[in-house]
């Protein structure tokens, strides 16, 4: 078992499974700012990587407690970051003040937090690093639609260079129930039946990428 399947919004092991194994070698450092219920870790222990994983509210003893903007560890030491963030409030993940979960997608706060938590990415991931964030949009009634995914893009595009971006499909019983999908066509929305996958890199200085 590689985290928790019960745990709330947890990630899929094959999405970190495939950016470990395409982007690190043996014994290099893969950090989890948002560690949830610690697939990341799993993954990283069963595949020979070393893993720090933090979050304002462990699930577990190996998770640590810490911000993503403001994280435990030094510059240049990752070479891979990976982040499933909240994607805005619809969530309760804790009583933290700190949790970026307690911040509406629909708000230029969820934004900002957002940016920090890159920036903190960007400083702690070694030249060549990689930094992988799997993210979906969201869409309320009241509100409307919030395209997350390309506005994290944005934001990721500032501090580092694109690599690709994926849409993985959403293996959602629940997006093929009679009920979800009435909804949709009475109120005139897309069932979204993917995430994104942004995958990016911190440019290496001239000489190449640091191995």
């Amino acid at each position: 078992m590689q985290g928790d399947a019960r745990y709330v919004g947890a990630t899929p092991s094959y999405v970190i499974w495939n950016l470990i194994e395409r982007y690190t070698k043996p014994d290099d450092l893969v950090v989890d700012p948002f560690c949830g219920s610690g697939t990341t870790l799993d993954v990283a222990k069963d595949t020979g990587r070393r893993a720090r994983g933090f979050d304002v509210a462990p699930s577990r003893p190996d998770i640590e407690k810490a911000d993503a903007r403001s994280l435990p560890v030094g510059k240049g030491e990752a070479a891979l970051v990976f982040m499933d963030p909240p994607y805005g409030d619809h969530i309760d993940y804790s009583d933290d003040p700190r949790c970026i979960g307690k911040l509406s997608a629909y708000t230029h706060e969820y934004y900002r937090a957002m940016q920090r938590a890159f920036r903190e990415a960007t400083r702690v991931l070694r030249p060549g690093g990689v930094l992988g964030v799997y993210v979906c949009d969201a869409y309320d009634k009241k509100r409307g639609f919030a395209p997350i995914g390309l506005q994290l893009l944005g934001g990721i595009s500032e501090s580092l260079r694109i690599l690709d971006v994926c849409a993985v499909v959403r293996h959602n019983k629940t997006l093929e129930m009679g009920n979800y999908r009435r909804a949709a066509e009475e109120g005139n929305f897309f069932l979204r039946g993917f995430n994104y996958l942004i995958i990016a890199d911190k440019p290496a200085p001239r000489g190449g990428r640091d191995a």
